[in-house]
């Protein structure tokens, strides 16, 4: 007699069992990973879009047409040159780590390819992944492997991440009350040594890529340390497209009462890091939120009608102007000959 515990049939059995179970199991984890961040999105959605009922109290939407009226012409065009800025740093992202993996894609081809990511991933929410995606679309025809545009897609947002802790530290040093203006709790007192630990990294980055440090290892995965003219390129780059984005904001705010651009950039800085973190497809409701405490000497309205002018530069129109990319692209892959 075998023990049953030798039982090949068996252990087949319970090896094929064993393996439905983990196929299940990994099964579910995907589907809940896939529609969490859309339900934390809704969520950040309906909890901003909740605190903006009660800020907007008290304003009607002729205070809110009576400011966008009152925007001179010349400062309408200035924000939509930011704008325009702004789209041209961020395809800076894709050349700056093309550059990186080393490989050549026409220029036209990875500007469009950028600004339409950026494009839909803005307005989608969650723009690492739905980027992702975008980018692996359209590289894909061009030669490159999916482990090839993680890399790209890791470096773009790395080049964001980057300029942000650069451009925040800065500006803490620079306006030490800015974190005064939505908690009471005084930082002003500490604000430039926050700043000050807050560009720690970015000189770690730097002194790290002039040692050519190794590549970064996770599994399989490698991660090679940019060279410093790479980095360089971050470091003028991604801090440009949040300088200009900031400026679409500033200029179509009103003269009177104005903080200034630093403090806009700034309160920018915070509502758009908040924008990204709680996945709210275009920020809906963070930003206004946040810029209607951060710039509470103001007229709300005026906020309001600054912030409509930013959210038709930067999301609107270039939403537009993707899906016609988009639609013009899959046009062409579809019309050529299959090989």
């Amino acid at each position: 007699m075998h023990d049953s515990e030798d039982d090949p049939q068996q252990r087949a059995v319970s090896n094929r069992t064993s393996g439905e179970a983990f196929v299940a199991h990994d099964r579910q984890r995907m589907n809940l990973r896939r529609y969490f961040w859309p339900a934390v999105g809704l969520a950040a959605v309906a909890f901003s879009v909740w605190l903006l009922l009660d800020e907007l109290r008290g304003i009607s939407l002729d205070d809110l047409w009576d400011s966008l009226v009152a925007i001179p012409l010349h400062r309408w065009a200035l924000s939509m040159l930011s704008s325009v800025v702004a789209y041209a740093a961020l395809a800076g992202y894709d050349h700056i780590a093309l550059l990186h993996l080393g490989k050549r894609i026409s220029w036209l081809f990875v500007t469009l390819c950028s600004f339409t990511t950026y494009a839909l991933s803005h307005n989608i929410g969650g723009s690492v992944f739905s980027g992702a995606v975008i980018r692996y679309r359209a590289y894909g025809t061009k030669g490159l492997t999916g482990h090839e545009v993680g890399i790209l897609v890791a470096i773009c947002w790395f080049t964001f991440v980057l300029s942000s802790v650069l451009v925040g530290g800065v500006v803490l040093i620079l306006v030490p009350g800015l974190l005064d203006r939505f908690t009471s709790i005084g930082f002003h007192s500490f604000s430039g040594a926050t700043g000050l630990i807050l560009l720690v990294p970015v000189a770690a980055y730097i002194f790290g890529s002039w040692l050519h440090l190794r590549p970064l290892k996770i599994g399989s995965f490698q991660l090679h340390y940019p060279r410093l003219p790479i980095v360089a390129r971050q470091l003028i780059t991604g801090p440009l497209e949040l300088l200009a984005a900031a400026a679409i904001i500033y200029f179509a705010l009103p003269e009177a009462e104005n903080p200034g651009y630093l403090v806009v950039l700034g309160v920018f800085l915070v509502s758009f890091s908040i924008a990204q973190i709680s996945h709210a497809p275009g920020g809906l409701g963070v930003l206004e939120v946040v810029f209607l405490a951060g710039l509470s000497e103001m007229d709300p309205a005026e906020v309001l009608a600054a912030l409509l002018v930013f959210r038709l530069f930067y999301l609107i129109v270039p939403l537009i102007i993707g899906l016609v990319v988009v639609l013009l692209f899959e046009r062409s892959q579809f019309d050529r000959p299959s090989s």
